[in-house]
């Protein structure tokens, strides 16, 4: 799936669960930190003239930070930096496990190479998970969770009185919040999430 659709359905989980914008956002942060096993790109790219090139991207990706123990290790760094430190621990953990569900699912090629997750990586690297009916990463599918999900955020930034947005500027999620209001009018006031 695509890093945006793993952000938003983060977002949209969190907001329920947890009442503090910084524990939002780290949960929100948990649904796309897997995939910062996909970073090699980087260096293969700039390797691409060399004699050998790299290939971490295709050597690590859903294998370093697709797995348990990187589930486990990004929980535990969450919820020390949370407010409310168990339920973020937990929120975290969940949605970590849902980008692999949603990877598993919804993860292949165009090339039709399918996308293992190595789950008990490093301790067994045969020991993977995959689904035969998994679809591409541009199918009907997940553009449908996509929609879905930004839908759900457009309507939780609007009773929320918060978006995405506010990660980047205050200003600016202030604006576009109070737009959404505008446009689609609150039928009762709703609370703000603390800081």
């Amino acid at each position: 799936m695509n890093p945006i659709t793993h952000a938003l359905l983060g977002w949209t989980i969190s907001h329920p669960l947890l009442k503090s914008k910084r524990d939002i956002a780290l949960v929100t942060l948990g649904s796309v930190i897997p995939d910062i096993d996909g970073a090699g790109i980087i260096a293969d790219f700039f390797s691409q003239s060399w004699p050998q090139p790299l290939s971490l991207y295709s050597d690590y990706h859903h294998t370093l930070g697709h797995n348990l123990f990187a589930a486990f290790l990004f929980s535990i760094c969450a919820g020390s930096l949370a407010r409310e430190k168990l339920k973020t621990f937990a929120s975290f953990f969940l949605v970590f496990h849902l980008h692999l569900i949603c990877d598993v699912a919804g993860s292949k090629g165009p090339d039709g190479e399918q996308w293992p997750i190595f789950y008990f990586f490093p301790i067994n690297r045969d020991w993977k998970i995959t689904w035969s009916g998994q679809w591409e990463v541009n199918a009907w599918q997940n553009m449908l969770v996509t929609v879905i999900s930004l839908l759900v955020a457009l309507n939780q930034a609007r009773k929320n009185g918060f978006s995405p947005i506010w990660f980047f500027s205050r200003r600016a999620d202030a604006a576009f919040v109070e737009t959404l209001r505008a446009r689609f009018p609150l039928k009762e006031s709703g609370a703000n999430k603390s800081c």
